[in-house]
């Protein structure tokens, strides 16, 4: 993409500071707007805790600007990415609110996990401006973004997208058909339902599911995708395993009890120190640390 484009980021939570980054680093004037006080003081410091931890340029973060007020943060801005919470209702609103003072070309974008872009972006009068971006978290370590149109979107706007991520250093996906969880989470969370019914029906227990994802497909997975794979070993042997094992598998169309039951006796994971196992603060900070150190080599690879 030639020039560069003004950039509006709503929220500067976990998400909204680490896309000012990118787009910051990548040379674009960013205005970042978040409605709390204390959001917003921070973004600026923990930028630049990333830039410096990355090895990055840290002057990066002069081109980020902080607003609290949302008319100042968009106004002029060429592209507005919306990073608050997964919240419909929230999401709908913003955007109500912002197209009133952007202006009529200004793309506008959704950083959403699952919510369809449709049920977010019905109600705007300029829709075929709109569309959704996934980032993955964290947005400066995760190369992936998936740029998702709507049957609204202009090809233009999806182009316009696509090539702004490009020239930041990130790969854009295009997600073709607006469908709940896109592409990445409907993928993720197949992979998770079996994981959960197999702990739920008694074949192992979830560190043993853990152990076979991460020393066995796990590995080659960042080479070798699943239709690759399918390819290099024959789409007839592919065929053959799903006549035997496709039967087999969890298709239930809602969450697995085991799961609800779960939170119902408030293992909520790390937050709650269990979860579908118990997590000490001390095995919670090694593994986080082992996933920053992991993305942090993948990166480096890549450049």
């Amino acid at each position: 993409m030639a020039g560069k484009a003004r950039i509006g980021v709503l929220g500067a939570g976990l998400m909204g500071h680490g896309i000012a980054q990118v787009f910051a680093l990548a040379g674009h004037e960013v205005a970042i707007y978040d409605p709390l006080a204390a959001s917003l003081d921070q973004v600026k410091a923990r930028i630049i805790a990333n830039l410096r931890d990355l090895g990055d340029d840290e002057t990066a973060v002069e081109r980020v600007k902080p607003c609290a007020d949302l008319a100042p943060a968009v106004r002029e801005a060429d592209y507005v990415v919306e990073a608050a919470p997964e919240n419909l209702d929230l999401k709908r609103k913003l955007f109500a609110e912002t197209e009133t003072y952007v202006r009529p070309d200004t793309i506008l974008a959704s950083n959403t996990s699952v919510i369809p872009i449709t049920a977010i972006m019905q109600d705007l009068r300029g829709r075929e401006r709109a569309l959704g971006t996934h980032w993955w978290n964290p947005p400066y370590l995760v190369p992936l973004v998936e740029v998702i149109g709507t049957q609204w979107t202009s090809p233009a706007t999806i182009d316009f997208t696509m090539r702004l991520h490009a020239a930041a250093g990130k790969k854009p996906a295009h997600v073709k058909k607006d469908v709940a969880g896109f592409i990445g989470n409907r993928l993720q969370h197949a992979l998770w339902r079996e994981a959960v019914s197999l702990v739920e029906n008694g074949i192992c227990d979830a560190e043993t599911v853990d152990t076979v994802i991460k020393a066995a497909f796990g590995r080659r997975l960042a080479v070798l995708g699943p239709l690759e794979n399918a390819d290099l070993v024959g789409t007839d042997l592919t065929l053959a395993i799903h006549k035997t094992v496709l039967p087999a598998i969890d298709s239930r169309p809602g969450p697995s009890p085991y799961l609800e039951s779960l939170v119902a006796e408030g293992k909520l994971g790390f937050k709650a120190g269990e979860g579908f196992r118990k997590w000490t603060p001390e095995a919670q900070a090694a593994l986080r640390a082992k996933v920053v150190q992991h993305l942090k080599k993948a990166r480096a690879d890549d450049v």
